[in-house]
C-alpha cells in the first residue's frame, strides 16, 4: 500500500491505483429524490465484463420475465450489449436513454436483474458496473484505476452522505468487496483510518 503524489495524492493497494475521493467524499444514494437517474441518464449502457455477457445471454428467459415490455422487445431484437463510442461493451438501450433493463416502480427506477435475483431466478446480483456505481473501474495494461465519477443527479446522496458521515467507500463496501475482495478491501479501510499518518 502507498499514496503516490502526481497531480494530487493516489493510494496504490496491488495494482489498483484509488483516487482519494473515496475516502474523502462523503455518499448514500438517495432514490426518493434522484429515483435512479443513473439508470435512465448518461451517454451509453451499463458497462458489462465478458462473463456478464455471457451470463445474461444464456440465462436471458429467467430474467424477461422481469423487464418491461420495451426492454425484452429490445434485448430480443438486439442483444443483451453493444459497444459504445469507448469501445466498452454496455447494456442495450431503448430509444437512446435507459437501459433495457430497467422497470420502474412507484416512479423509481428497478433492475430486472437485480429482481430476479432477489427472487433466486438469477445468480447475478446486477452488473458490477452498477453495484459500484458511482465508482468507475477502467483497467490498463499495467494497472486498475477506480475513480469517482461525480454527476449532477447525485447532489442529494452527496447532501445525504454529507449528514450520516459516511465516506464513499463505506457506502459501497459490499460491492468493492466483490470486485476487489476482503483483503484489499481491509487495506483500503486501514488506509482511510490512518492517511495522515500514511502521507507522510
Amino acid at each position: 500500500m502507498a499514496f503516490i503524489k502526481e497531480e494530487k495524492f493516489m493510494l496504490q493497494i496491488e495494482d489498483t491505483l484509488i483516487s482519494l475521493d473515496l475516502l474523502e467524499v462523503h455518499f448514500i444514494c438517495d432514490l426518493s429524490c434522484c429515483k435512479g437517474s443513473c439508470c435512465i441518464e448518461g451517454d451509453s449502457g451499463a458497462p458489462l465484463t465478458n462473463d456478464e455477457i455471457e451470463y445474461l445471454e444464456k440465462n436471458h428467459k429467467k430474467i424477461s420475465s422481469y423487464l418491461s415490455a420495451e426492454g425484452k422487445k429490445k434485448i430480443e431484437q438486439d442483444g443483451v450489449f453493444y459497444t459504445d463510442s469507448d469501445h466498452d461493451n454496455v447494456t442495450s438501450l431503448i430509444n437512446n436513454k435507459e437501459c433495457a433493463y430497467v422497470t420502474f416502480e412507484n416512479g423509481i427506477t428497478q433492475c430486472a436483474i437485480e429482481k430476479a435475483f432477489e427472487n433466486g431466478n438469477s445468480d447475478l446480483q446486477k452488473p458490477i458496473s452498477c453495484h459500484l456505481y458511482p465508482v468507475r473501474v477502467k483497467e490498463y495494461k499495467d494497472f486498475t484505476a477506480v475513480n469517482y465519477n461525480k454527476w449532477d443527479i447525485c447532489k442529494s446522496a452527496l447532501i445525504k452522505g454529507e449528514k450520516h458521515s459516511i465516506p464513499l467507500y463505506q457506502f459501497l463496501k459490499e460491492p468493492l468487496i466483490r470486485r476487489f475482495g476482503q483483503d484489499w478491501f481491509d487495506q483500503l479501510d486501514y488506509a482511510a483510518k490512518h492517511m495522515d499518518e500514511l502521507k507522510a
